[in-house]
């Protein structure tokens, strides 16, 4: 009889967990925030489509991230991105694509779209680089994964029938846009993108929830300890930060980042410490990350690790994160952009 209710108290506190999960996830679906990397310089062209061909040819990258594993419907991500600059052109031209999935009943987002970047002098000093990404995005959900209260039974079974009525739809298509323009010199970055310029409606209730639009300011310096720019016996020291807004929630994520050749280290918080959430009044503290990262002639491998520093820092199980980057087809044109000085270079 004990161990019986034993199972029962675990098989209530695994729903329970199930249902904070669904909240948390219909707060995020509400609100339309998207996925995040925390080595968001290691996928350039979701941060901004500025970032669009910012090498001497072409660029692979493929990011992966597993974030609060410990809770059940962890959220996970997956984005791969292929780009070239046509120097001819003065142009960048990309492809993105995305995958991301969350909650017990798999709520999961597939975005493709095609980016495009162009590259001009200000001045002797000063690049310019205006990006604009059209993509297309299918947002779907599996109903038949949920288990709701009329179907428990005290034995701890449950029936695969139930009286709640579902909504209507268990997918929905938008298209959307964003763009961006970033402006640097061989030592400093400022960049701004504007996000969801459509405001497409992802409502699966057959009702009006229009996707916010979603502004990130970025930047960052470098100062330069020994070697030159971009060069293999290049010593550096970076900060950056990604501050983003979208509604009523805002976040900053600022970092230091060492690089000499082929290693590269970071550390990441996230958080705006003397602000409250607006809807939850709770303290704006979210993660420190720890970020790792080698880099050999064309390939560029970075980890990294959330530490958890919120309410839930005992629960979630942190946040992994693994980016590839290989650059190929690298020439030495005439004309040649100057390099962009942020950690994208080394992470």
């Amino acid at each position: 009889m004990q161990n019986k209710n034993r199972y029962i108290i675990s098989k209530v506190f695994k729903i329970n967990l199930m249902i904070l999960a669904l909240l948390v996830l219909h707060v995020g679906v509400a609100i339309g925030q998207k996925p995040q990397f925390t080595q968001f310089y290691a996928s350039p062209l979701y941060l901004a489509p500025s970032f669009t061909g910012a090498t001497d040819g072409s660029r692979a990258a493929l990011n992966y991230r597993n974030q609060w594993p410990e809770i059940p419907g962890a959220f996970v991500t997956y984005a791969f991105s292929l780009d070239h600059f046509f120097h001819n052109y003065n142009s960048g031209l990309g492809l993105f694509i995305l995958r991301d999935e969350a909650g017990s009943a798999r709520l999961g987002n597939t975005t493709a779209g095609i980016l495009y970047s162009y590259v001009f002098n200000a001045d002797h000093r000063w690049t310019m680089r205006p990006g604009i990404h059209l993509n297309y995005t299918q947002q779907t959900i599996d109903y038949s994964r949920l288990i709701f209260g009329d179907q428990l039974s005290i034995d701890g079974n449950h029936s695969p029938n139930s009286l709640i009525t579902l909504p209507p739809m268990e997918n929905v298509a938008y298209f959307d846009a964003s763009f961006s323009w970033l402006a640097y010199t061989s030592d400093i970055w400022i960049g701004i993108t504007a996000d969801h310029l459509m405001m497409p409606n992802q409502s699966l209730t057959g009702q009006n929830d229009r996707i916010p639009l979603k502004f990130s300011l970025f930047g960052g310096y470098k100062w330069l300890l020994s070697g030159t720019y971009a060069g293999i016996e290049e010593e550096s020291i970076s900060t950056a930060f990604l501050y983003k807004n979208q509604g009523s929630f805002n976040q900053l994520d600022i970092g230091v980042y060492w690089f000499k050749y082929p290693f590269s280290l970071g550390l990441l918080y996230r958080g705006i410490p003397i602000f409250n959430n607006p809807v939850y009044g709770i303290a704006n503290n979210d993660a420190v990350a720890i970020i790792g990262g080698l880099r050999t002639k064309n390939l560029r491998i970075g980890y990294s690790y959330d530490f958890t520093i919120s309410r839930l820092m005992t629960s979630t199980g942190g946040a992994h994160e693994i980016s590839l980057i290989y650059h190929f087809n690298q020439g030495a044109p005439v004309k040649k952009p100057g390099k962009i000085p942020c950690p994208a270079n080394q992470f």
